[in-house]
């Protein structure tokens, strides 16, 4: 089993689809597997991440095991 990725608003657009099924470890080990200019998008300093539903304060220390969901949310703009 993986761990997934999930994109949302113009991360989606960016990474090419909404998922992704990664191996399972260390965020930063996940991130440097994926596309560089992608990583570089989800570690911007407005992007919010979500592991299983909870929000993060920030992606020090995050540890993906199988079945999580971590979530990237791109800031959003009302109007």
């Amino acid at each position: 089993m993986a761990a997934k990725l999930v994109f949302l608003g113009r991360l989606e657009d960016i990474a090419g689809t909404s998922e992704l099924a990664v191996v399972p470890g260390p965020l930063e080990q996940v991130l440097a597997a994926l596309d560089p200019a992608l990583a570089v998008q989800l570690l911007g300093e407005r992007v919010r991440m979500a592991l299983n539903g909870a929000l993060l304060g920030d992606g020090g220390g995050v540890v993906l095991v199988e079945g999580d969901e971590l979530a990237f949310l791109p800031p959003v703009s009302g109007g």
